[in-house]
């Protein structure tokens, strides 16, 4: 993405009025692709798409299918899996960045999207910190406390995040909590554009 061409939005969706709604959503703010199936959403993926909407459940190559496949490509985009597919243990495998439940609003599209195009100005070690925070809250919002306190994934995951936040704590400095945390790192990012 160049700094005259804003930024470049896939819509990878099998539902017509609801990638056109997307569509409409976002089209002043950028330039928005849309695919109607997996290998459609392929075909017009390159480096200079930025965000990926994907839905989860398609026809086909599914969306599953598709992230991996982006992954392989090593394009450097972001995808948010957009999706009435309840999450479970499984996203954890998954190499998404963020995790939307349909039905969705324009303003949670929007920030998505915006945080996302935030996240790739961050080096990779911080995104890997929010692509595990976004899986840890995706959990936590729909799985309850006793079904989190019985996986080991869960368990995992917690530890990866304290481990990877305490590198990044002792190179930040000191941060009382993720609220302080994401700040400084926006405010380290506004100091780099400068």
């Amino acid at each position: 993405m160049s700094e005259s061409d804003p930024p470049v939005v896939l819509i990878v969706e099998d539902e017509p009025d609801v990638a056109e709604t997307y569509k409409l959503w976002l089209q002043g703010d950028y330039e928005v692709r849309m695919g109607q199936n997996g290998d459609e959403g392929l075909e017009l993926l390159d480096e200079s798409v930025d965000v990926v909407l994907l839905d989860r459940m398609m026809p086909g190559l599914s969306g599953d299918e598709v992230l991996s496949e982006i992954r392989k490509r090593d394009l450097g985009c972001r995808v948010a899996m957009v999706t009435a597919v309840e999450p479970d243990f499984d996203i954890l495998e998954m190499g998404f960045d963020a995790y939307l439940s349909k039905p969705i609003r324009s303003e949670q599209l929007h920030d998505t999207v915006t945080n996302l195009l935030e996240r790739s100005e961050y080096d990779s070690m911080l995104q890997e910190y929010y692509a595990l925070v976004e899986k840890q809250a995706t959990l936590e919002a729909t799985k309850s406390s006793a079904e989190l306190a019985e996986s080991d994934q869960y368990a995992t995951l917690t530890e990866e995040i304290a481990e990877m936040r305490e590198g990044l704590d002792d190179t930040l400095g000191g941060i009382e909590d993720d609220d302080d945390f994401i700040a400084t790192l926006r405010g380290l990012s506004n100091g780099e554009e400068e």
